[in-house]
């Protein structure tokens, strides 16, 4: 252990020990998932940043090792600790010029916000040096004026590669596409079991998955319609949640969102018509509703035939 500080020391950290972790230190390889609880601190003492009470909730931090995480210095602290130990590790300046761009992304997440919300797209250097605000000025404080950090972690679970699913954000792009359709039909269990809450967030999850993949593509060519094609259930999935929850002006966004490009989408018509109603939106209600009641008769049209006819398939 002493060596193991020493060399610690030579990189600008230094280590203390709050209270002894349990059994042998893990070889921690690449594609190790740690689940911590962290807090982060100036050095006299003021809280930046504390997992068990950001957002209002106690919500421990994931990783995986090996994904070239933003703040490398956690991954190289946390390869020091044993399951159930508390340290605090001083670090300095060096290791810590990025946090203030890595706490946003945390903050963000912890409100339910994109977490590359706020953020220029441009390497974190070249952001640390600009001049714009982070939204929090206790963060433009630190990024106008980098100082060493004390991050005290709590390691509470190690798991080797292959023992978990991987967090989307930790998916290579195949992978995404893979997983979205069992993502999905999770939340429509969740939902028929009546957990519209739990549902809602695994809609929510399967679609910032799809839009990141859509980011990469060049909007109206193939591959961003395709996905957009696969984005649309999911987001009616999401509304459906959100209207029994009361969030009907969030329901009013994503359904004229939709309804903008897929004028024909009777279930959009449908939902947004009942936000409408639900915040006395008298006239735009019936709009909507007239407008469903329309489009649901062109799709009987469309999808009579004669009975004599062979039998053939038609989408919408």
């Amino acid at each position: 252990m002493e060596e193991l500080a020493t060399k610690l020391l030579a990189e600008g950290i230094q280590k203390k020990v709050i209270s002894p972790g349990k059994g042998d230190l893990s070889t921690f390889p690449d594609g190790t998932k740690v689940i911590f609880h962290y807090r982060s601190s100036l050095c006299d003492g003021t809280v930046l940043d504390d997992s068990r009470t950001m957002g209002g909730r106690s919500k421990p931090m994931e990783l995986i090792l090996g994904k070239k995480f933003k703040l490398a210095v956690w991954e190289r602290v946390i390869a020091t600790m044993r399951e159930g130990e508390v340290a605090d590790f001083t670090c300095d300046v060096k290791h810590t010029a990025l946090y203030p761009l890595v706490s946003q992304s945390l903050r963000n997440i912890s409100a339910g916000k994109d977490p590359l919300e706020g953020q220029r797209h441009c390497c974190g250097i070249a952001q640390i040096h600009s001049h714009h605000s982070l939204g929090h000025c206790d963060l433009d404080k630190l990024q106008a004026n980098p100082q060493p950090l004390v991050f005290t972690l709590e390691l509470m679970e190690v798991l080797t590669p292959g023992s978990f699913r991987l967090d989307i954000w930790a998916m290579t792009d195949d992978e995404k596409l893979e997983v979205v359709p069992q993502i999905h039909v999770e939340g429509n269990a969740l939902y028929k079991k009546g957990d519209v809450k739990e549902a809602a967030e695994k809609y929510h999850n399967a679609i910032a998955c799809l839009k990141n993949l859509q980011m990469k593509e060049r909007p109206g060519d193939e591959g961003w319609i395709k996905l957009d094609l696969m984005i649309t259930p999911l987001m009616l999935n999401y509304c459906q949640c959100q209207l029994i929850q009361g969030q009907y002006y969030e329901v009013l966004d994503h359904c004229s969102s939709i309804l903008s490009k897929y004028e024909d989408n009777v279930k959009a018509y449908f939902k947004r018509a009942k936000a409408h109603a639900a915040v006395w939106n008298e006239t735009e209600a019936r709009a909507d509703f007239a407008k469903e009641k329309e489009e649901k008769g062109r799709y009987k049209s469309l999808f009579s035939y004669d009975s004599n006819a062979p039998a053939t398939a038609t989408t919408g």
